[in-house]
Parts: structure tokens; C-alpha cells; sequence
């Protein structure tokens, strides 16, 4: 199998300067005895305005680099680029992830193994607290009822220590976009990431399109990245806040079951509000407006959205290999679970077989 590891990159340089050693010196494959292979490592940049290019061009000069004309952002950075190579497996890789000894050996064999699995991730730790997960991504991605998704090993903004206790490979409702494995074919033919999400929550959409085609979303903890967190986008910024909060009602709209959409949308509207009043007791008003700016869009957007959803469900149907996935679900409202009876630990969750 050909497998393309890409990079996206905006303003990275400090990033590929940091990382890009581990990747290329990681990232071989052994595919039979003494004999190993190397996958095609490539950096695709979203017309950066920092010395990312002179950077790569200086110090990797064999290494492909593909230049983007314009910021397209994470989603639609992607698009363009997958439309440009080809390959087996792609494998999404942030510039921000240090990668270890032997993080590609364990999840292609598991793909290759199993044509119904899609897409896959490694664990994913913090990188600045290496004994502890990290928010994008932790140990898998799950989903709440509501549409709230939360990770196997961080729920909100609780971080778990790592002691090993998540580390069974398993099938997950989503995999983390910082370190996301997919297959090539599977990713065109489903339509590729929503490039109306720019960023933040792309993948989850994406994950959930190919589950409802019946198809696993998985986990393989074998394998271990490290990753730093918001190092195009921080916690902190505004515009998150209004992708995450934006992006989060877009990807229910787009794949939630008729009749539950009917009944979740009017109480995540009232939680988002709920939300709101969290961030006005902290004086982050601006935060407040970009929940509001998110609200408008959908409200702004609501048709064509529900024209993408019309246009996921052509392609869910025409990649349909048996009944959409179950498991991955939490049963309850993650919301309800951790702020009125304080479970923030994975293992107190009771999720659906």
C-alpha cells in the first residue's frame, strides 16, 4: 500500500523546525524481514507568511512540498492537496505532533487487516505534559446523544493520566484530525472534509459520514504521538470558539437522524445560551459574540446545509457495505453527567456496545 503522510502547514516554521526530524526519522515501515519501506512524507503549505518555505527549501531540499496560493484552512487545505497525490492511506499529521518509534507499524497493519475499517488514530499525549492525554483526540472520540463529543481519557477540559488504561485497541465514534489515518479511496468517495468548516470539528463530520456507510472509525493506542494543542488557534482565541460552537451544530445538521434532530437542535441552542452565561460570568465577552456570530451562520446557512446533508446521504448510499455503526455513543448527556454528578473519567461513563 502507498501511504502519503502529510503535514499541513500555516506559520509552522517553529513547529517543522521542532517535529519534522521525528516524522522523517520515524516513519518507516517494515513490510517484509530486513527489509523496510518508507512512506512519502510531504508538507503541504497554506500560503504561509512566515519562513516556512526558505526553511524547507534550505534544510529539506529533496523533500515535496506542495505550495498552496491561498489559506484554505484545515479542511479544505486537505482537499486541495489529496486532489493532487495519490496513495493508498492518507495520513493527516498536524506540524505541531512529535511522532515515536513505531507509531505507523501498528495502525497500517491494523487497516490493512480489516477492509471495513476507514479511518484510525494513535493515542495522543500531551506534549508539554507527557504523562497525561491530550485534548485532541486522547484515546478515540466519542459522542454523546446530544452531539457533545468528548474523548476517551478527556472529557471537557479534564485531562486523565495516562496509566495504560485505555490502551485496547478499539472501534470509536471519531478520529482526532491532529493524527488521522484514512483511506484514500474511502475519503474521496465520501466527499472528502466540509470545506465550509475551515477548521475544528471537520473530522468528526467526516468520521460520522463514513460510520453511517457502515464502516469502523478506530483506535489504536500501540501507537503514540505527542501533540502540543493549538498551535495555529489557541484556547483562548475568539475565532475557536466560533468554529468549535459553529461547526459543532453544522456537523448535527448534516448527519443526525431526521426525527432526534427535531429534538436535540432546540436544547443544544438553549445549552449553547447556558454556555454563553459561563463565559459572561468570566468576562470573556468575547466569546459571547462569537457564539452568537456561530448561531447566526446556522441560522443564515440552515438551507444549504441541509443540501449538504441531502448530498452526504447520495454518497453514504453509494458507499453502503452494511448498517451504520453503533458503538461510539454515550448514553445520557455528557453535559449533565460531568457538571451535575462530577464524572470526569472516561471509565464512569457507560457507553453503548
Amino acid at each position: 500500500m502507498k501511504i502519503a503522510i502529510v503535514i499541513l502547514n500555516y506559520n509552522g516554521k517553529k513547529y517543522l523546525e521542532q517535529f519534522l526530524p521525528s516524522v522523517l526519522e520515524y516513519s518507516s515501515l517494515k513490510r517484509v524481514e530486513n527489509e523496510t519501506f518508507l512512506p512519502e512524507v510531504i508538507v503541504a503549505d497554506n500560503a504561509s507568511t512566515d519562513d516556512s518555505i526558505p526553511f524547507l527549501t534550505t534544510n529539506y531540499p529533496d523533500l515535496n512540498v506542495i505550495q498552496l496560493t491561498e489559506n484554505h484552512g484545515f479542511a479544505e487545505g486537505y482537499n486541495q492537496v489529496f486532489a493532487m497525490i495519490k496513495a493508498d492511506i492518507f495520513v493527516l499529521l498536524n506540524s505541531d505532533v512529535e511522532v515515536t518509534e513505531n507509531w505507523l507499524q501498528p495502525i497500517i497493519t491494523l487497516m490493512e487487516n480489516d477492509q471495513n475499517i476507514a479511518a484510525c488514530q494513535p493515542k495522543i499525549r500531551d506534549f508539554h505534559q507527557k504523562t497525561h492525554f491530550e485534548h485532541a483526540g486522547a484515546s478515540g472520540g466519542f459522542m454523546d446523544p446530544l452531539g457533545y463529543p468528548f474523548c476517551r481519557g478527556r472529557i471537557f477540559d479534564t485531562l486523565e493520566v495516562d496509566k495504560g488504561q485505555y490502551d485496547d485497541t478499539q472501534e470509536v465514534f471519531w478520529a482526532t484530525g491532529a493524527a488521522l489515518f484514512i483511506k484514500a479511496d474511502l475519503y474521496q468517495k465520501i466527499g472528502g472534509l466540509d470545506g465550509d468548516f475551515f477548521a475544528h470539528m471537520e473530522e468528526i463530520d467526516l468520521c460520522w459520514r463514513l460510520r453511517k456507510a457502515g464502516y469502523k472509525i478506530m483506535v489504536c493506542p500501540e501507537s503514540t504521538v505527542y501533540h502540543v494543542g493549538g498551535g495555529t488557534l489557541n484556547n483562548e482565541n475568539p475565532f475557536k470558539t466560533y468554529l468549535n460552537f459553529r461547526n459543532n451544530l453544522a456537523t448535527i445538521l448534516k448527519n443526525e437522524n431526521g426525527w432526534k434532530l427535531l429534538l436535540i437542535f432546540p436544547i443544544r441552542l438553549t445549552l449553547d445560551g447556558l454556555a454563553g452565561f459561563q463565559f459572561l460570568l468570566k468576562g470573556q465577552f468575547s466569546n459571547i459574540w462569537a457564539i452568537v456570530k456561530a448561531h447566526f451562520y446556522i441560522y443564515g446557512n440552515a438551507f444549504s446545509i441541509l443540501r449538504k446533508r441531502i448530498k452526504s446521504q447520495q454518497l453514504v448510499d453509494e458507499l453502503y457495505i452494511g448498517e451504520p455503526r453503533k458503538k461510539g455513543k454515550l448514553s445520557g448527556s455528557i453535559v449533565f453527567k460531568y457538571f451535575a454528578f462530577g464524572k470526569k473519567k472516561f471509565v464512569d461513563l457507560k457507553i453503548k456496545d
